[in-house]
């Protein structure tokens, strides 16, 4: 039994010997509580199995699965967690998956749940998330020595559907269009009244998140963490994120660092001094950049972060824009003159693979002195042909 972090135990229960290896096959539980209660389950764990009461691996159904893959502890971000909460919730609904021993899963059975779920109405999005939930929890359970064989390892799912496409220059000069009309507008209506000034500060906050994220290719949630004092000058720290309305660090797990426009970085600190200024002398100011509050103490979350783009959206009239399709088009800008290593360091990817994996469409093609010379080779050849074929080639000298 050990601590993990302050509040969360692991008792890990040796339950047999792996025959193939001769190691020590463990079972692993997680406790949140006090050390007693960790203890107790330690001591309940150990009198199951030596009773025997232990359920066989080979009875383990999917629905028994999916409970014990969510209570063990993993390094999951707040979103990452609920978003797998919601599909086990789904998929322990589904009996006739649920009730299905695990290692007699095979990729036809699966291939066929697919089908009724579309038939269900789910979209393929849907399904897609369903199944790499499924493989996550069968997967583990297979690392954790929980079951000797691994059902669907080499079982492809439905695939991910393509992502949406960036918005164009078009479109994100419509944006930034309706929200500096939003602010001229708030501007001149400003007449001192609690309410005019409310509206004058929402607007210049949406003209700031527009081009922010038109800027620097931030996820939403990294928006909504943002700080006054992350911004240097013109370098952008992004050193957290909300994520589930939970502040974390961003979603790679660790921070960086980027350099934003120069008209960009002037709108953030003309923005701050004028905050600044309207609030009374003596109130604290801050710490927070995107904030519903005239003080900005409190933080905008993520959620309501982009309903507030979803409206200056509506108004600008660009269907179907997101602040996740700005970090598209942040990503493709860069991808199509070939600036690879940028965009993963922009955007904050792991590694420059998943940058390509993402955006691979809009690298630029760099093949023209190949065409050019299969181009004359052709040419070549289809010469030496016109002279084979010609009606002199057969006349005697």
């Amino acid at each position: 039994m050990r601590e993990r972090r302050p509040g969360v135990w692991e008792v890990r229960i040796a339950v047999g010997t792996d025959p193939a290896t001769g190691r020590t096959r463990q079972r692993s539980v997680t406790v949140h509580g006090t050390a007693a209660e960790a203890d107790a389950c330690r001591e309940a764990a150990i009198a199951a199995r030596d009773a025997d009461r232990t359920r066989p691996s080979p009875l383990l159904t999917v629905g028994e699965l999916l409970d014990v893959w969510l209570e063990a502890d993993h390094p999951w971000k707040p979103s990452t967690r609920v978003g797998y909460e919601s599909n086990v919730r789904y998929l322990r609904g589904d009996t006739r998956l649920a009730r299905r021993r695990v290692i007699g899963l095979t990729p036809n059975e699966l291939r066929q749940t697919f089908a009724r779920w579309q038939a269900e109405g789910a979209t393929h999005s849907v399904v897609g998330g369903r199944f790499r939930v499924l493989r996550a929890a069968v997967g583990w359970a297979y690392d954790e020595r929980i079951i000797d064989t691994h059902p669907i390892r080499s079982m492809r799912g439905p695939g991910r559907v393509e992502p949406r496409r960036p918005l164009t220059d078009d479109q994100v000069a419509g944006l930034l269009a309706a929200a500096e009309a939003a602010v001229l507008e708030a501007v001149a209506n400003d007449t001192g009244t609690t309410a005019t000034r409310r509206r004058r500060h929402h607007a210049e906050q949406n003209l700031l998140l527009v081009r922010l994220a038109a800027d620097s290719g931030a996820r939403r949630g990294e928006l909504a963490a943002l700080h006054f004092d992350d911004l240097d000058g013109r370098v952008l720290h992004i050193r957290r994120a909300f994520s589930a309305d939970v502040v974390t660090t961003p979603k790679s797990g660790r921070e960086r660092s980027l350099t934003l426009g120069s008209s960009t970085a002037r709108l953030w600190h003309t923005l701050e001094a004028d905050w600044r200024t309207r609030q009374s002398t003596g109130v604290r100011f801050g710490p927070w950049l995107f904030s519903a509050d005239a003080d900005h103490a409190t933080p905008m979350m993520s959620t309501s972060l982009g309903h507030r783009f979803a409206h200056l959206r509506d108004t600008a009239g660009v269907p179907g824009a997101s602040l996740h399709r700005l970090r598209h088009y942040v990503a493709t800008f860069l991808v199509s003159r070939g600036e690879i290593l940028q965009a993963q360091a922009r955007l904050g990817h792991g590694d420059a693979s998943t940058t390509l994996r993402e955006y691979a469409y809009a690298l630029p093609l760099t093949d023209a002195e190949v065409a050019d010379r299969l181009d004359e080779h052709l040419d070549r050849a289809a010469a030496r042909t016109d002279d084979l074929t010609s009606p002199g080639w057969m006349t005697p000298p």
